[in-house]
Protein backbone atom coordinates (compact mmCIF):
# COMPACT_ATOMS: atom_id res chain seq x y z
CA UNK A 1 0.00 0.00 0.00
CA UNK A 2 2.65 2.44 0.59
CA UNK A 3 4.36 0.77 -2.50
CA UNK A 4 1.53 2.45 -3.97
CA UNK A 5 1.15 5.65 -2.70
CA UNK A 6 4.85 6.12 -3.51
CA UNK A 7 4.40 5.06 -7.06
CA UNK A 8 1.42 7.06 -7.33
CA UNK A 9 3.53 10.69 -5.36
CA UNK A 10 5.82 10.39 -8.22
CA UNK A 11 3.80 10.15 -10.98
CA UNK A 12 2.46 13.12 -9.74
CA UNK A 13 5.57 14.37 -9.12
CA UNK A 14 6.42 13.88 -12.98
CA UNK A 15 3.10 15.19 -14.34
CA UNK A 16 3.38 18.20 -12.57
CA UNK A 17 7.34 18.49 -13.15
CA UNK A 18 6.00 18.29 -16.97
CA UNK A 19 3.26 20.33 -17.16
CA UNK A 20 6.00 22.88 -15.40
CA UNK A 21 8.11 21.90 -18.52
CA UNK A 22 5.70 22.29 -20.48
CA UNK A 23 4.40 25.72 -19.76
CA UNK A 24 8.10 26.80 -18.88
CA UNK A 25 9.03 25.87 -22.97
CA UNK A 26 5.44 27.68 -24.05
CA UNK A 27 6.48 30.86 -21.84
CA UNK A 28 9.92 30.73 -23.81
CA UNK A 29 7.71 29.97 -26.86
CA UNK A 30 5.64 33.08 -25.98
CA UNK A 31 9.30 34.94 -25.11
CA UNK A 32 10.70 33.61 -28.12
CA UNK A 33 7.92 34.81 -30.31
CA UNK A 34 7.41 38.21 -28.80
CA UNK A 35 11.31 38.53 -29.00
CA UNK A 36 11.02 37.83 -33.03
CA UNK A 37 8.19 40.19 -33.14
CA UNK A 38 10.24 43.18 -31.41
CA UNK A 39 13.22 42.62 -33.70
CA UNK A 40 10.94 42.60 -36.92
CA UNK A 41 9.33 45.68 -35.36
CA UNK A 42 12.95 46.56 -35.04
CA UNK A 43 14.29 45.43 -38.20
CA UNK A 44 10.82 47.18 -39.86
CA UNK A 45 11.43 50.48 -38.41
CA UNK A 46 15.52 50.34 -39.11
CA UNK A 47 14.46 49.62 -42.97
CA UNK A 48 11.70 52.42 -42.69
CA UNK A 49 14.08 54.52 -41.33
CA UNK A 50 16.90 53.35 -43.45
CA UNK A 51 14.81 54.14 -46.47
CA UNK A 52 13.56 57.15 -45.10
CA UNK A 53 17.79 57.92 -45.24
CA UNK A 54 17.75 57.22 -48.60
CA UNK A 55 14.78 59.07 -49.81
CA UNK A 56 15.90 62.31 -48.09
CA UNK A 57 19.70 61.47 -49.09
CA UNK A 58 18.17 61.09 -52.78
CA UNK A 59 16.18 64.11 -52.64
CA UNK A 60 19.01 65.42 -51.07
CA UNK A 61 21.25 64.71 -53.96
CA UNK A 62 18.80 65.58 -56.43
CA UNK A 63 18.35 68.83 -55.08
CA UNK A 64 22.14 69.48 -55.06
CA UNK A 65 22.86 67.95 -58.41
CA UNK A 66 19.77 70.50 -60.26
CA UNK A 67 21.23 72.95 -57.81
CA UNK A 68 24.57 72.28 -59.79
CA UNK A 69 22.99 72.01 -63.09
CA UNK A 70 21.44 75.48 -62.87
CA UNK A 71 24.81 76.92 -61.36
CA UNK A 72 26.62 75.01 -64.67
CA UNK A 73 24.16 76.60 -66.91
CA UNK A 74 24.16 80.07 -65.55
CA UNK A 75 28.14 79.88 -65.49
CA UNK A 76 28.04 78.29 -69.14
CA UNK A 77 25.21 81.15 -69.99
CA UNK A 78 27.79 83.88 -68.52
CA UNK A 79 30.66 82.33 -70.22
CA UNK A 80 28.71 82.73 -73.51
CA UNK A 81 27.57 86.38 -72.73
CA UNK A 82 31.14 86.60 -72.07
CA UNK A 83 32.86 85.30 -75.40
CA UNK A 84 30.23 87.52 -77.14
CA UNK A 85 31.50 90.94 -75.64
CA UNK A 86 34.90 89.59 -75.88
CA UNK A 87 34.72 89.29 -79.49
CA UNK A 88 32.51 92.57 -79.45
CA UNK A 89 35.67 94.22 -78.39
CA UNK A 90 38.15 92.41 -80.56
CA UNK A 91 35.73 93.67 -84.02
CA UNK A 92 35.58 97.09 -82.67
CA UNK A 93 38.73 97.20 -81.64
CA UNK A 94 39.89 96.04 -85.37
CA UNK A 95 37.43 98.68 -86.94
CA UNK A 96 39.20 101.44 -84.85
CA UNK A 97 42.98 100.14 -85.61
CA UNK A 98 42.71 99.44 -89.71
CA UNK A 99 44.72 102.40 -90.47
CA UNK A 100 47.18 101.43 -87.16
CA UNK A 101 47.19 98.15 -88.38
CA UNK A 102 48.51 98.37 -91.98
CA UNK A 103 51.42 100.82 -90.51
CA UNK A 104 53.50 98.10 -89.02
CA UNK A 105 52.94 95.87 -92.70
CA UNK A 106 55.63 96.47 -95.40
CA UNK A 107 53.32 96.81 -98.30
CA UNK A 108 55.87 96.53 -101.44
CA UNK A 109 55.38 93.31 -102.97
CA UNK A 110 58.98 92.38 -104.42
CA UNK A 111 58.38 90.35 -107.65
CA UNK A 112 61.07 87.49 -106.60
CA UNK A 113 58.50 86.74 -103.68
CA UNK A 114 55.96 85.58 -106.45
CA UNK A 115 58.30 83.31 -107.83
CA UNK A 116 57.72 79.63 -107.14
CA UNK A 117 60.39 77.08 -106.32
CA UNK A 118 59.99 73.15 -107.49
CA UNK A 119 59.92 70.54 -104.68
CA UNK A 120 59.96 67.44 -105.95
CA UNK A 121 58.50 64.66 -103.61
CA UNK A 122 60.49 62.01 -102.98
CA UNK A 123 60.77 59.29 -105.44
CA UNK A 124 58.34 55.92 -103.40
CA UNK A 125 58.65 52.72 -105.70
CA UNK A 126 56.81 50.54 -103.34
CA UNK A 127 57.22 47.29 -103.27
CA UNK A 128 59.15 47.47 -106.56
CA UNK A 129 62.11 48.93 -104.47
CA UNK A 130 62.29 45.29 -102.63
CA UNK A 131 64.38 41.80 -105.17
CA UNK A 132 62.26 39.19 -105.68
CA UNK A 133 62.71 36.61 -103.67
CA UNK A 134 64.64 33.84 -104.32
CA UNK A 135 62.86 30.43 -104.40
CA UNK A 136 64.23 28.13 -101.81
CA UNK A 137 66.25 25.10 -102.66
CA UNK A 138 64.12 21.96 -101.92
CA UNK A 139 66.01 19.61 -99.06
CA UNK A 140 67.09 16.32 -100.72
CA UNK A 141 66.95 13.30 -98.46
CA UNK A 142 70.38 11.61 -98.23
CA UNK A 143 71.11 9.09 -100.13
CA UNK A 144 71.19 5.64 -99.49
CA UNK A 145 74.20 3.46 -98.42
CA UNK A 146 74.34 -0.08 -99.42
CA UNK A 147 74.96 -0.93 -94.93
CA UNK A 148 71.14 0.72 -95.00
CA UNK A 149 69.87 -3.00 -96.70
CA UNK A 150 73.16 -5.41 -96.24
CA UNK A 151 72.08 -8.54 -94.16
CA UNK A 152 73.82 -9.28 -91.10
CA UNK A 153 77.08 -11.50 -91.64
CA UNK A 154 76.96 -14.68 -89.60
CA UNK A 155 79.18 -15.69 -87.26
CA UNK A 156 80.95 -18.98 -85.61
CA UNK A 157 79.29 -21.61 -86.72
CA UNK A 158 76.19 -20.08 -88.24
CA UNK A 159 78.49 -19.30 -91.09
CA UNK A 160 78.81 -23.28 -91.66
CA UNK A 161 75.05 -23.61 -92.20
CA UNK A 162 73.46 -19.85 -93.29
CA UNK A 163 76.46 -19.67 -95.90
CA UNK A 164 73.99 -20.15 -99.10
CA UNK A 165 71.26 -18.10 -97.30
CA UNK A 166 73.35 -15.08 -96.69
CA UNK A 167 74.52 -15.08 -100.26
CA UNK A 168 71.01 -15.20 -101.24
CA UNK A 169 70.14 -12.34 -98.66
CA UNK A 170 73.33 -10.31 -99.63
CA UNK A 171 72.26 -10.66 -103.12
CA UNK A 172 68.93 -9.08 -102.32
CA UNK A 173 70.06 -6.82 -100.29
CA UNK A 174 71.62 -5.65 -103.41
CA UNK A 175 69.05 -5.31 -105.50
CA UNK A 176 67.40 -3.26 -102.89
CA UNK A 177 70.12 -0.72 -102.31
CA UNK A 178 70.23 -0.56 -106.28
CA UNK A 179 66.21 0.20 -106.83
CA UNK A 180 67.07 2.66 -103.65
CA UNK A 181 69.79 4.50 -105.41
CA UNK A 182 67.72 4.56 -108.47
CA UNK A 183 64.89 6.00 -106.82
CA UNK A 184 67.09 8.55 -105.57
CA UNK A 185 68.76 9.81 -108.36
CA UNK A 186 65.28 10.14 -110.19
CA UNK A 187 64.06 12.10 -107.34
CA UNK A 188 66.91 14.21 -107.35
CA UNK A 189 66.75 14.82 -111.18
CA UNK A 190 63.42 15.79 -110.65
CA UNK A 191 63.71 18.19 -108.07
CA UNK A 192 66.62 19.54 -110.12
CA UNK A 193 64.36 20.27 -112.92
CA UNK A 194 62.04 21.48 -110.04
CA UNK A 195 64.80 23.96 -108.74
CA UNK A 196 65.73 25.23 -112.79
CA UNK A 197 62.22 25.80 -113.00
CA UNK A 198 61.61 27.95 -110.48
CA UNK A 199 64.93 29.59 -110.58
CA UNK A 200 63.78 30.46 -114.30
CA UNK A 201 60.31 31.73 -112.86
CA UNK A 202 62.51 33.73 -110.64
CA UNK A 203 64.89 35.48 -113.13
CA UNK A 204 61.66 36.44 -115.42
CA UNK A 205 59.90 37.81 -112.30
CA UNK A 206 63.36 40.23 -111.16
CA UNK A 207 63.40 41.50 -115.42
CA UNK A 208 59.49 42.72 -115.27
CA UNK A 209 60.19 44.23 -111.59
CA UNK A 210 63.72 45.85 -112.57
CA UNK A 211 61.84 47.01 -115.85
CA UNK A 212 58.63 48.51 -114.13
CA UNK A 213 61.05 50.28 -111.34
CA UNK A 214 62.75 51.62 -114.25
CA UNK A 215 59.84 52.52 -116.26
CA UNK A 216 58.54 54.39 -112.51
CA UNK A 217 61.55 55.82 -112.44
CA UNK A 218 61.31 57.29 -115.95
CA UNK A 219 58.21 58.45 -115.16
CA UNK A 220 59.17 60.31 -112.22
CA UNK A 221 61.45 62.40 -113.81
CA UNK A 222 58.86 63.02 -116.38
CA UNK A 223 56.63 64.74 -113.50
CA UNK A 224 59.77 66.56 -112.02
CA UNK A 225 60.46 67.65 -115.12
CA UNK A 226 57.15 69.06 -115.91
CA UNK A 227 57.32 70.62 -112.44
CA UNK A 228 60.28 71.84 -113.47
CA UNK A 229 58.77 73.15 -116.51
CA UNK A 230 55.71 74.72 -114.94
CA UNK A 231 57.75 76.31 -112.44
CA UNK A 232 59.77 78.26 -115.13
CA UNK A 233 56.98 79.34 -117.23
CA UNK A 234 55.59 80.86 -114.25
CA UNK A 235 58.46 82.52 -113.25
CA UNK A 236 58.85 83.88 -116.86
CA UNK A 237 55.49 85.10 -116.44
CA UNK A 238 57.06 87.03 -113.47
CA UNK A 239 60.21 88.22 -115.03
CA UNK A 240 57.89 89.37 -117.84
CA UNK A 241 55.47 91.10 -115.56
CA UNK A 242 57.78 92.82 -113.51
CA UNK A 243 59.67 93.86 -116.86
CA UNK A 244 56.20 95.26 -118.35
CA UNK A 245 55.66 96.90 -114.77
CA UNK A 246 59.38 99.03 -114.79
CA UNK A 247 58.68 99.63 -118.44
CA UNK A 248 55.47 101.56 -117.32
CA UNK A 249 52.86 99.05 -119.36
CA UNK A 250 48.99 100.07 -117.97
CA UNK A 251 48.28 96.67 -117.90
CA UNK A 252 50.77 95.98 -115.15
CA UNK A 253 50.83 98.99 -113.38
CA UNK A 254 47.23 97.75 -112.73
CA UNK A 255 48.06 94.46 -111.78
CA UNK A 256 50.56 95.09 -109.33
CA UNK A 257 48.53 97.38 -107.40
CA UNK A 258 45.85 95.54 -107.85
CA UNK A 259 47.83 92.29 -106.00
CA UNK A 260 49.06 95.13 -103.50
CA UNK A 261 45.59 95.93 -102.11
CA UNK A 262 44.60 92.50 -102.57
CA UNK A 263 46.99 91.80 -99.81
CA UNK A 264 45.37 93.83 -97.76
CA UNK A 265 43.52 92.20 -94.56
CA UNK A 266 40.57 93.36 -93.69
CA UNK A 267 37.55 92.25 -91.29
CA UNK A 268 35.44 89.41 -93.21
CA UNK A 269 32.44 92.01 -93.23
CA UNK A 270 34.34 94.33 -95.77
CA UNK A 271 34.04 93.74 -99.48
CA UNK A 272 37.28 94.03 -100.73
CA UNK A 273 36.39 95.15 -104.57
CA UNK A 274 38.17 98.03 -106.23
CA UNK A 275 38.48 98.86 -109.53
CA UNK A 276 41.91 100.72 -110.93
CA UNK A 277 42.77 102.27 -113.74
CA UNK A 278 46.41 104.07 -114.87
CA UNK A 279 46.88 107.07 -117.04
CA UNK A 280 50.55 107.01 -118.59
CA UNK A 281 50.37 110.39 -119.90
CA UNK A 282 49.99 111.94 -116.42
CA UNK A 283 50.94 108.36 -114.45
CA UNK A 284 48.10 108.78 -112.65
CA UNK A 285 46.38 106.19 -110.72
CA UNK A 286 42.42 105.89 -110.61
CA UNK A 287 40.98 103.61 -108.07
CA UNK A 288 37.69 103.22 -107.17
CA UNK A 289 37.16 101.07 -103.36
CA UNK A 290 34.27 99.59 -102.01
CA UNK A 291 33.26 100.33 -98.87
CA UNK A 292 31.60 97.91 -96.31
CA UNK A 293 27.78 99.75 -95.52
CA UNK A 294 27.23 101.00 -91.99
CA UNK A 295 25.66 97.69 -91.18
CA UNK A 296 29.59 96.67 -90.84
CA UNK A 297 29.66 98.18 -87.48
CA UNK A 298 28.17 96.06 -84.53
CA UNK A 299 24.50 96.95 -83.26
CA UNK A 300 25.36 95.91 -79.77
CA UNK A 301 27.56 97.47 -77.41
CA UNK A 302 26.98 94.63 -74.45
CA UNK A 303 25.49 91.41 -74.01
CA UNK A 304 24.43 90.53 -70.67
CA UNK A 305 22.92 87.40 -69.09
CA UNK A 306 19.14 87.76 -67.53
CA UNK A 307 19.34 85.36 -64.82
CA UNK A 308 15.67 85.64 -63.85
CA UNK A 309 14.59 85.31 -67.32
CA UNK A 310 17.37 82.87 -68.38
CA UNK A 311 18.12 85.03 -71.29
CA UNK A 312 21.00 86.90 -73.03
CA UNK A 313 20.13 90.27 -74.01
CA UNK A 314 21.91 92.74 -75.73
CA UNK A 315 22.42 96.31 -74.91
CA UNK A 316 22.28 98.76 -78.09
CA UNK A 317 24.84 100.70 -79.32
CA UNK A 318 24.28 104.23 -79.44
CA UNK A 319 22.57 105.59 -82.73
CA UNK A 320 25.82 108.36 -82.62
CA UNK A 321 28.40 106.24 -81.88
CA UNK A 322 27.76 103.55 -84.79
CA UNK A 323 27.49 106.84 -86.95
CA UNK A 324 30.89 108.32 -85.66
CA UNK A 325 32.77 104.91 -85.97
CA UNK A 326 31.43 104.46 -89.56
CA UNK A 327 32.55 108.16 -90.19
CA UNK A 328 36.35 106.97 -89.15
CA UNK A 329 36.03 103.49 -91.09
CA UNK A 330 35.12 105.29 -94.03
CA UNK A 331 38.43 107.68 -93.47
CA UNK A 332 40.47 104.90 -92.44
CA UNK A 333 40.16 103.18 -95.34
CA UNK A 334 40.61 105.89 -97.77
CA UNK A 335 44.23 106.88 -96.03
CA UNK A 336 44.96 102.93 -95.17
CA UNK A 337 44.56 102.53 -99.16
CA UNK A 338 46.40 105.46 -100.26
CA UNK A 339 49.10 104.80 -97.99
CA UNK A 340 49.63 101.14 -98.98
CA UNK A 341 49.18 102.07 -102.72
CA UNK A 342 52.34 104.77 -102.42
CA UNK A 343 54.07 102.86 -99.79
CA UNK A 344 54.40 99.77 -102.36
CA UNK A 345 55.41 102.14 -105.44
CA UNK A 346 59.17 101.74 -104.86
CA UNK A 347 60.01 102.38 -108.34
CA UNK A 348 57.69 105.66 -108.22
CA UNK A 349 55.06 104.93 -111.23
CA UNK A 350 52.68 106.81 -110.03
CA UNK A 351 52.37 110.70 -110.14
CA UNK A 352 49.51 111.46 -109.03
CA UNK A 353 46.33 109.16 -107.00
CA UNK A 354 43.09 109.35 -107.49
CA UNK A 355 40.88 107.51 -104.96
CA UNK A 356 37.07 107.35 -105.04
CA UNK A 357 35.24 105.33 -101.84
CA UNK A 358 32.06 103.79 -102.91
CA UNK A 359 29.43 102.01 -101.20
CA UNK A 360 27.38 99.41 -103.28
CA UNK A 361 23.90 99.11 -102.04
CA UNK A 362 19.95 99.57 -102.68
CA UNK A 363 18.38 102.97 -102.97
CA UNK A 364 15.14 101.81 -100.75
CA UNK A 365 13.45 104.61 -102.24
CA UNK A 366 13.79 103.18 -105.64
CA UNK A 367 14.32 99.83 -105.41
CA UNK A 368 17.56 100.33 -107.77
CA UNK A 369 21.54 99.73 -107.56
CA UNK A 370 23.36 102.68 -106.61
CA UNK A 371 27.02 103.36 -105.81
CA UNK A 372 27.17 106.66 -104.01
CA UNK A 373 30.73 108.12 -103.68
CA UNK A 374 31.60 108.54 -99.50
CA UNK A 375 35.18 109.69 -100.14
CA UNK A 376 37.27 111.46 -103.09
CA UNK A 377 40.49 112.73 -102.90
CA UNK A 378 43.66 113.85 -105.58
CA UNK A 379 47.01 113.66 -104.02
CA UNK A 380 51.02 112.71 -104.48
CA UNK A 381 53.30 110.73 -103.06
CA UNK A 382 55.03 113.83 -102.03
CA UNK A 383 52.14 115.51 -99.99
CA UNK A 384 50.87 112.33 -98.73
CA UNK A 385 54.77 111.65 -97.16
CA UNK A 386 54.58 114.50 -95.49
CA UNK A 387 51.61 112.99 -93.06
CA UNK A 388 52.66 111.16 -90.28
CA UNK A 389 49.65 108.43 -90.05
CA UNK A 390 50.64 106.93 -86.83
CA UNK A 391 49.26 110.41 -85.10
CA UNK A 392 46.51 111.78 -87.47
CA UNK A 393 42.93 111.54 -86.52
CA UNK A 394 41.27 110.37 -89.77
CA UNK A 395 38.90 112.45 -90.98
CA UNK A 396 40.92 115.85 -90.30
CA UNK A 397 43.93 114.28 -92.28
CA UNK A 398 41.16 114.17 -95.02
CA UNK A 399 40.13 117.32 -94.54
CA UNK A 400 44.32 118.33 -94.82
CA UNK A 401 44.01 116.78 -98.03
CA UNK A 402 41.51 118.66 -99.79
CA UNK A 403 39.17 115.54 -100.07
CA UNK A 404 35.44 115.69 -100.47
CA UNK A 405 34.35 114.00 -97.94
CA UNK A 406 30.62 112.62 -97.32
CA UNK A 407 28.74 114.82 -94.30
CA UNK A 408 26.76 111.98 -93.92
CA UNK A 409 28.09 109.05 -94.78
CA UNK A 410 25.55 106.79 -92.36
CA UNK A 411 22.87 108.39 -94.80
CA UNK A 412 24.88 107.57 -97.95
CA UNK A 413 24.96 111.44 -98.77
CA UNK A 414 27.16 111.57 -102.15
CA UNK A 415 29.85 113.74 -103.44
CA UNK A 416 31.27 114.68 -106.79
CA UNK A 417 34.05 112.49 -107.64
CA UNK A 418 37.16 114.46 -108.64
CA UNK A 419 37.35 112.08 -111.49
CA UNK A 420 34.69 108.94 -112.69
CA UNK A 421 36.20 105.86 -113.09
CA UNK A 422 34.34 105.24 -115.99
CA UNK A 423 36.20 108.18 -116.91
CA UNK A 424 39.21 106.75 -117.64
CA UNK A 425 38.67 105.88 -121.03
CA UNK A 426 40.87 102.23 -121.98
CA UNK A 427 40.88 103.08 -125.26
CA UNK A 428 42.60 106.06 -124.74
CA UNK A 429 44.46 104.97 -122.37
CA UNK A 430 46.20 101.83 -123.81
CA UNK A 431 46.25 102.59 -127.25
CA UNK A 432 47.06 99.37 -128.90
CA UNK A 433 44.38 99.12 -131.37
CA UNK A 434 46.58 98.25 -135.14
CA UNK A 435 43.13 98.71 -136.85
CA UNK A 436 43.22 102.33 -135.68
CA UNK A 437 42.91 103.83 -139.12
CA UNK A 438 39.88 101.47 -139.58
CA UNK A 439 38.53 103.54 -136.93
CA UNK A 440 35.04 105.25 -137.86
CA UNK A 441 35.63 107.88 -134.99
CA UNK A 442 36.94 111.02 -135.01
CA UNK A 443 40.42 111.55 -134.00
CA UNK A 444 40.27 114.84 -131.90
CA UNK A 445 44.26 115.88 -132.69
CA UNK A 446 42.63 116.10 -136.25
CA UNK A 447 40.09 117.88 -135.98
CA UNK A 448 40.73 121.93 -136.82
CA UNK A 449 40.91 124.82 -134.58
CA UNK A 450 37.88 125.70 -135.51
CA UNK A 451 35.84 122.33 -135.15
CA UNK A 452 37.75 121.47 -131.69
CA UNK A 453 36.35 125.35 -130.71
CA UNK A 454 32.88 124.06 -131.52
CA UNK A 455 33.15 120.69 -130.09
CA UNK A 456 34.35 121.81 -126.70
CA UNK A 457 31.60 124.71 -126.55
CA UNK A 458 28.84 122.03 -127.84
CA UNK A 459 30.12 119.66 -124.69
CA UNK A 460 29.73 122.21 -122.09
CA UNK A 461 26.54 123.34 -123.59
CA UNK A 462 25.61 119.96 -123.51
CA UNK A 463 26.53 119.80 -119.68
CA UNK A 464 24.06 122.08 -118.93
CA UNK A 465 26.86 125.29 -118.94
CA UNK A 466 26.07 128.82 -121.03
CA UNK A 467 29.00 129.12 -123.14
CA UNK A 468 30.35 132.08 -124.74
CA UNK A 469 33.55 132.26 -126.91
CA UNK A 470 36.06 134.95 -126.16
CA UNK A 471 39.00 134.44 -128.31
CA UNK A 472 40.56 131.84 -130.02
CA UNK A 473 43.97 130.62 -128.54
CA UNK A 474 47.23 129.97 -129.72
CA UNK A 475 47.53 126.19 -129.58
CA UNK A 476 45.07 125.22 -131.03
CA UNK A 477 42.23 125.00 -127.89
CA UNK A 478 39.66 127.65 -127.25
CA UNK A 479 39.26 129.84 -124.52
CA UNK A 480 35.65 130.81 -123.49
CA UNK A 481 33.63 131.64 -120.25
CA UNK A 482 30.43 129.94 -119.16
CA UNK A 483 27.94 130.55 -116.79
CA UNK A 484 26.63 127.99 -114.26
CA UNK A 485 23.20 128.31 -113.87
CA UNK A 486 22.59 126.49 -110.95
CA UNK A 487 21.83 128.62 -107.33
CA UNK A 488 24.22 128.36 -104.79
CA UNK A 489 26.52 126.33 -106.63
CA UNK A 490 26.91 128.13 -110.24
CA UNK A 491 28.20 131.17 -111.05
CA UNK A 492 31.11 132.23 -113.50
CA UNK A 493 33.60 129.28 -114.79
CA UNK A 494 36.59 130.10 -117.18
CA UNK A 495 37.16 127.12 -119.62
CA UNK A 496 40.95 126.89 -121.50
CA UNK A 497 41.01 123.72 -123.82
CA UNK A 498 44.52 122.64 -124.98
CA UNK A 499 44.86 120.54 -128.23
CA UNK A 500 47.99 118.69 -127.40
CA UNK A 501 49.93 115.50 -127.88
CA UNK A 502 52.34 116.35 -124.92
CA UNK A 503 51.69 116.29 -121.18
CA UNK A 504 50.14 119.80 -120.07
CA UNK A 505 52.97 122.11 -118.57
CA UNK A 506 52.12 123.21 -115.10
CA UNK A 507 52.24 127.06 -116.41
CA UNK A 508 49.30 126.11 -118.58
CA UNK A 509 46.86 125.49 -114.59
CA UNK A 510 49.05 128.34 -113.36
CA UNK A 511 47.64 130.46 -116.09
CA UNK A 512 44.04 130.10 -115.96
CA UNK A 513 44.20 130.08 -112.16
CA UNK A 514 45.34 133.92 -112.83
CA UNK A 515 43.04 133.95 -115.62
CA UNK A 516 40.19 132.82 -112.50
CA UNK A 517 40.89 135.47 -110.72
CA UNK A 518 41.61 138.34 -113.02
CA UNK A 519 38.12 137.57 -114.46
CA UNK A 520 36.39 136.72 -110.79
CA UNK A 521 35.01 133.72 -111.79
CA UNK A 522 34.00 130.82 -109.24
CA UNK A 523 35.58 128.21 -110.82
CA UNK A 524 37.93 127.74 -113.77
CA UNK A 525 38.41 124.06 -116.20
CA UNK A 526 41.32 123.43 -117.84
CA UNK A 527 40.30 120.44 -121.19
CA UNK A 528 43.20 118.78 -122.73
CA UNK A 529 43.77 115.68 -125.38
CA UNK A 530 46.56 114.49 -123.41
CA UNK A 531 47.20 114.12 -119.35
CA UNK A 532 48.65 116.44 -116.42
CA UNK A 533 51.85 115.70 -114.60
CA UNK A 534 52.30 115.58 -110.57
CA UNK A 535 53.25 119.50 -110.69
CA UNK A 536 49.89 120.13 -112.37
CA UNK A 537 47.69 118.22 -109.69
CA UNK A 538 49.59 119.43 -106.64
CA UNK A 539 48.72 123.13 -107.93
CA UNK A 540 45.49 122.49 -108.86
CA UNK A 541 44.64 120.85 -104.79
CA UNK A 542 42.48 122.74 -102.45
CA UNK A 543 42.02 125.56 -105.58
CA UNK A 544 38.96 125.90 -107.48
CA UNK A 545 40.31 124.17 -110.29
CA UNK A 546 39.29 120.99 -112.26
CA UNK A 547 41.15 119.41 -114.93
CA UNK A 548 40.57 117.22 -117.38
CA UNK A 549 42.64 114.97 -119.66
CA UNK A 550 41.86 113.18 -123.16
CA UNK A 551 40.22 110.28 -121.06
CA UNK A 552 37.89 112.43 -118.95
CA UNK A 553 37.24 114.25 -122.12
CA UNK A 554 36.39 111.45 -124.44
CA UNK A 555 34.16 110.11 -121.68
CA UNK A 556 32.38 113.43 -121.51
CA UNK A 557 31.65 113.66 -125.09
CA UNK A 558 30.11 109.89 -125.08
CA UNK A 559 28.02 110.56 -122.15
CA UNK A 560 26.80 114.00 -122.72
CA UNK A 561 27.42 114.75 -126.53
CA UNK A 562 26.81 111.16 -127.56
CA UNK A 563 29.89 111.62 -129.65
CA UNK A 564 32.26 108.41 -129.31
CA UNK A 565 35.68 109.64 -130.29
CA UNK A 566 39.17 108.88 -130.19
CA UNK A 567 42.61 110.69 -129.79
CA UNK A 568 45.33 108.87 -131.41
CA UNK A 569 48.77 111.18 -132.49
CA UNK A 570 48.62 111.08 -136.26
CA UNK A 571 51.78 109.22 -137.73
CA UNK A 572 54.74 111.76 -138.85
Amino acid sequence: MARRTGIFVQMQRDFARQQRERQRAEAAYVRQQQQAHREALRTAAAERRYAEQLAKADARARTEMEKQRKLAHVESQQALVDQYNADLTATVAEMESLLAATLEVDDYVDFESLKRTTVHPPFQPGALAQAVARPVMERLPARPVFEQFAPQAPTGLSKLFSGKSYERDLAGAQRQFAFADQQWQQHVAAAQQRQAQADHQHKLAEQERLARLAAAEQAYQAECQARVQKTDEHNAEVDGFAEAFRAGEPQAIVDYFTLVLANSDYPDSFPQRYRIAYVPESKQLVIEYELPTIDCVPTEREFRYVKSKDEITSVARPAKDIKVLYASIVAQVTLRTVHEVFEADRLKMIDSLVFNAVVSTIDKGTGNEISPCLVTLRTTNDVFDGFNLHMVEPLECLNRLNAAVSKKPDELAPVRPVLEFDMVDKRFIEETDVLSSLDSRPNLLELSPTEFESLIQNLFAKMGLDTKQTRPSRDGGVDCVAFDPRPIFGGKVVIQAKRYRNTVDVSAVRDLYGTLQNEGASKGILVTTSGYGKASFEFASGKPLELIDGANLLYLLAEHADLQAKIVAPEK
